[in-house]
C-alpha cells in the first residue's frame, strides 16, 4: 500500500510542478472582454496624443511665435487718425474771425529710424525665446515617451513577478498535499505538515501583494493616458531583448550632442547677452520720422468754410531724442543684465554637468542589470533542477520537508531576480536613451 501511495502522489506533484512550469513560462492570456490590448509603440503614441502638459506646451510655442511676430512689426511704420470737434465763445472774439464751430481731422504715420538697436534686440530674444518654447516642448515629448516606457516595462515586470508568486503557490499546494499524506500514514512528522501550511499561506498572501501591484502599475498607466483608473488594459510584450552595445564614451558624446536641456541653456545665455545689448541702447539717442496731413471744417465733413483759411495741410517731422542724463540708470541697467549673463553661464555649465552625470548613471544601471541577466539566467535552471531534486528526495523520505521548502524558496527568489534584471535592464536602457536625448523604441 506503501508503495502504491507514493507512485500516486508523486505523479500528483510531477503534475502540479508542470501546471506551474506552463503558467509561468506560456503566453500571456488572451485580453478579457473590453481590454484594450497595447504594445509598447501604441502605448507610447497614447500617451503623446493624450497628454495636457505636451498641449501646453504646444500652446507656449504658438504665444512665442506670435510675440516674435509683434516684434518685427515694430519696424514698420505705424499709423493713426483723430478726429476733433470745438466750439468757440465768440462773444469775447470781435477783433480775430474764426469759426464758432470748427471739425479737425488728422491722420498721422510714424516711422522709427535708429532707437540704439533696442527693437532690433527685442526681436532677436523673441527669435531666441521661441526657439527656446520648441525644444522646451520636445523636452515635454521626451519626458511622456521615457514615463511611458516606464510605466510599461514596470507593468510587464509586475506580471511576471505575479505569475512566479502563482507557481509558488502551485508547486507549495503540491507540497503541503504530499505532506499531509505522509503525515496521515505516520511517514513524517506533524511540523513537516505545518511548516508546508505556514509557507503556503505566506506564497498566498504574497501572490494578493503582486496582484496589487500590477493594478496599481496598471492604474498608474492608465492615468499617464488620460484614461478611467479602472479601465481595462492589456499589454504585449512583443520587443526582444537587446543588448546594448556602446561604451559610455559615446553615450557621453552623445548627449553633448542631443540632449535638449543643454541646448535650451544655451539659448538662455544668448537671451542674457541680447538683454545685455537691450540695456545699452539708452547710451544712444532715438531717431524718428513723423508725418501728419490735416483737414479742418465747419461742418462734420470737414470740407473747409468762411471762418477756415487752408481746409487741407500737412507736415513732415524728423525727432531726435538722447536722454544723456538719468543718475546712471543705463549704468546699472547694464550691469544688472551683465549679472544675469554671468548667471546663466553659471546654470549652463550645472545643466551640463547633471546631464553627463545622469548618462553615466544611467549606463551603470543599464550595464548592471544587463549583467544580473546573464548571472542569473544560468542561476533559474539551476534553481529549478535543485527544487525538482528536492521533490524526489523528499518523496523517497530521503530529505526532508524543509528541504524542499528551501529550494522552493530559492527558486521562486531566483525568478524574481531573473524577472527584475530582466525589466529593469529595459527600463534603465529607456532611461539611459532619454539621458542622451534620444527617442528610441525598443
Amino acid at each position: 500500500m506503501t508503495s502504491s501511495y507514493r507512485r500516486t502522489g508523486g505523479r500528483a506533484g510531477v503534475v502540479f510542478i508542470l501546471a506551474g512550469f506552463f503558467l509561468l513560462c506560456g503566453p500571456w492570456p488572451v485580453s478579457p472582454a473590453g481590454a484594450e490590448a497595447f504594445d509598447l509603440k501604441a502605448t507610447v503614441q497614447s500617451a503623446l496624443d493624450a497628454n495636457l502638459g505636451l498641449k501646453v506646451a504646444g500652446k507656449e510655442v504658438d504665444a512665442a511665435r506670435a510675440i516674435t511676430k509683434i516684434r518685427r512689426s515694430e519696424f514698420l511704420p505705424t499709423f493713426s487718425a483723430s478726429y476733433q470737434y470745438s466750439r468757440v465763445d465768440l462773444s469775447s472774439r470781435t477783433e480775430i474771425a474764426v469759426p464758432e464751430d470748427e471739425y479737425t481731422f488728422v491722420g498721422s504715420i510714424s516711422q522709427p529710424l535708429f532707437d540704439g538697436f533696442y527693437r532690433l534686440n527685442r526681436f532677436r530674444i523673441s527669435r531666441l525665446g521661441l526657439d527656446a518654447a520648441k525644444l522646451a516642448d520636445r523636452v515635454k515629448r521626451q519626458d511622456i515617451i521615457f514615463g511611458a516606457k516606464e510605466l510599461f516595462y514596470t507593468i510587464l515586470k509586475a506580471r511576471k513577478l505575479m505569475d512566479v508568486a502563482q507557481q509558488a503557490v502551485v508547486q507549495l499546494e503540491a507540497h503541503k498535499n504530499v505532506s499531509h499524506k505522509f503525515y496521515k500514514v505516520g511517514m513524517t512528522p506533524l511540523n513537516d505538515f505545518l511548516k508546508a501550511e505556514v509557507e503556503l499561506a505566506n506564497a498566498r498572501q504574497g501572490l494578493i501583494t503582486a496582484r496589487n501591484r500590477v493594478e496599481i502599475a496598471k492604474s498608474n498607466l492608465n492615468r499617464l493616458l488620460h484614461r478611467s483608473v479602472n479601465a481595462p488594459l492589456e499589454l504585449a510584450d512583443g520587443g526582444r531583448l537587446v543588448s546594448f552595445g556602446k561604451d559610455l564614451e559615446f553615450c557621453l558624446n552623445a548627449a553633448e550632442s542631443n540632449r535638449l536641456e543643454m541646448k535650451i541653456a544655451r539659448l538662455e545665455v544668448d537671451i542674457a547677452r541680447r538683454e545685455k545689448d537691450l540695456g545699452k541702447s539708452g547710451y544712444f539717442p532715438s531717431v524718428d520720422l513723423e508725418g501728419n496731413y490735416y483737414r479742418r471744417g465747419e461742418e462734420w465733413d470737414v470740407d473747409g468754410g468762411p471762418g477756415i483759411g487752408d481746409k487741407s495741410s500737412w507736415d513732415v517731422t524728423a525727432v531726435a531724442r538722447w536722454d544723456f542724463w538719468e543718475w546712471g540708470k543705463t549704468y546699472y541697467t547694464v550691469e544688472e543684465k551683465q549679472n544675469r549673463l554671468t548667471q546663466a553661464r553659471y546654470e549652463q555649465q550645472a545643466v551640463r554637468d547633471q546631464v553627463l552625470l545622469e548618462v553615466k548613471q544611467a549606463y551603470l544601471n543599464t550595464q548592471e542589470a544587463e549583467q544580473n541577466i546573464l548571472t542569473v539566467r544560468q542561476a533559474v535552471e539551476q534553481a529549478r533542477e535543485s527544487f525538482r531534486i528536492s521533490e524526489e528526495r523528499f518523496k523517497g523520505q530521503v530529505a526532508t520537508s524543509t528541504d524542499v521548502l528551501d529550494a522552493q524558496t530559492l527558486l521562486t527568489r531566483t525568478m524574481s531576480n531573473y524577472y527584475n534584471a530582466l525589466y529593469d535592464f529595459k527600463i534603465f536602457k529607456a532611461a539611459l536613451f532619454r539621458a542622451m536625448g534620444l527617442e528610441v523604441l525598443e
